[in-house]
């Protein structure tokens, strides 16, 4: 087996039949997702819908005059970063240190950490990384004296040990939501933050971040208040900051925010006019496949704000909103009662934190032709390894004959993330099921 190929039983959903391949070699075979003897459960992304959401937010982004710089936790997928960066995107977001490492690996040259970075270990890696890479920019998180404390802290002790002086870590001071995660909870602790990085020898004052997605409701009115208050703020600090002189270390000022749920909202912030160049970046990340559940119930929100307010007090011409990608194709294994069939994917296979999956497709057995899944038919409970698919109504016309074992069945997603990290590789997939291409993830 050539090394960092796919091979079974290594990469779930790799057929036990075919030979190793790279990732590059799988959309040459002529395989197809509905072929008989095709394994399934078998994660898939669908390349149409998957090439219009990265040129859709791409088209945002432009238009908005700001930079986007995806979540790549959401995939943890070099494939999927390289497409990114190919369409336009500044960088990649990482949550830890060791995911830029992965990043770096392939081939991102500039990131955001959208966290806090404090451990020794992390620090050390992160100034590993930065001398292997000396055109890298990757600022992290800082939100509390603490933090600074540790940094400064463990510098002291690397360059007594060394005798030598390193370079200062770039920062992003994260401003918080009251009851939040991370981030300072008021302008006025963030400032009196802001002055302690500007004065301190480890770390490099570059910017202002914060993070809105947790809070989204999916209520319109509530979920611009929302955002409108907390960018102020961030508006509010970076003014503060800029006229103290807080950024005169940074040869541009970063302003970060935005999640997946409400990002037209949030990219109308991200260009404070300052006295130095100010560069905005959104962070968005489920973008790129969307989802069926959680995504979708807030995109629709999206595109009505889009369609009716545009972007940025501007028009907005770039056609439909976000499509979900991601289908997890399952078996019917067994039908234990009239209104039930059991697939065979589960927990280990689908996201279940922000919702059930749902079923959106399906195909007969002997057939390699997807058809519309019935509005009635729901997932009602996840096992490990099955899926509970109650299939409402056995009299529907439509379907006279009912799913029958062997018939398979597409179950889309809700919050994609938590599907990725379950799966080390996924075929790219035409509409109908032919597979033509594939990515790989590294979680």
């Amino acid at each position: 087996m050539v090394k960092g190929s796919l091979s079974a039983p290594t990469h779930k959903g790799y057929p036990a039949w075919a030979p190793a391949l790279r990732a590059t070699e799988v959309g040459t075979q002529g395989w197809h997702v509905l072929q008989p003897d095709w394994p399934l459960p078998c994660a898939t992304l669908r390349q149409q819908a998957l090439n219009h959401n990265v040129g859709w937010m791409q088209k945002l982004v432009t238009q908005a005059g700001v930079e986007l710089v995806p979540h790549g936790k959401t995939t943890m997928s070099p494939e999927l970063f390289q497409t990114q960066l190919a369409a336009g995107a500044w960088g990649i977001t990482f949550a830890t240190v060791g995911q830029l490492a992965a990043g770096l690996t392939a081939g991102v040259q500039r990131a955001v950490l959208a966290n806090q970075v404090l451990l020794p270990h992390d620090l050390h890696w992160l100034r590993q990384l930065r001398a292997n890479h000396p055109a890298l920019q990757a600022p992290f998180l800082l939100d509390s004296a603490a933090q600074l404390s540790a940094i400064e802290a463990w510098m002291a002790d690397a360059c007594s040990g060394e005798g030598t002086t390193l370079p200062p870590f770039d920062v992003l001071i994260e401003l918080g939501l009251p009851d939040g995660r991370t981030g300072c909870r008021s302008v006025a602790q963030a400032l009196e933050l802001a002055h302690a990085a500007h004065a301190s020898q480890v770390v490099r004052l570059v910017g202002v971040e914060c993070y809105e997605g947790l809070w989204a409701k999916g209520d319109s009115a509530s979920d611009t208040t929302l955002v409108n208050a907390l960018m102020q703020q961030v508006h509010d600090l970076a003014h503060a900051c800029d006229r103290a002189g807080l950024f005169d270390a940074a040869p541009e000022v970063l302003i970060s925010a935005g999640g997946s749920a409400v990002f037209d909202l949030v990219v109308g912030w991200l260009k404070p006019v300052l006295s130095r160049p100010v560069r905005g970046l959104l962070r968005s990340g489920c973008y790129v496949t969307h989802d069926d559940g959680f995504y979708k119930r807030l995109g629709h929100l999206v595109d009505q704000r889009l369609a009716t307010q545009g972007l940025n007090g501007q028009p907005w011409g770039c056609g439909n909103g976000l499509q979900a990608a991601l289908e997890v194709w399952a078996v019917v294994q067994s039908r234990p009662a009239p209104h039930v069939a059991i697939l065979n994917a589960g927990k280990r296979d689908l996201s279940f934190d922000m919702g059930l999956p749902a079923p959106v497709r399906w195909c007969q057995a002997g057939s390699m032709q997807p058809q519309t899944a019935p509005a009635h038919w729901a997932v009602t409970q996840l096992n490990d390894q099955h899926a509970y698919l109650n299939l409402g109504d056995t009299t529907d016309p439509a379907y006279p004959t009912g799913l029958q074992v062997g018939d398979r069945v597409a179950l889309g997603i809700s919050h994609p993330c938590s599907t990725f990290d379950k799966w080390r590789w996924m075929p790219v997939v035409t509409d109908g099921g032919q597979i033509v291409g594939a990515i790989t993830t590294g979680f």
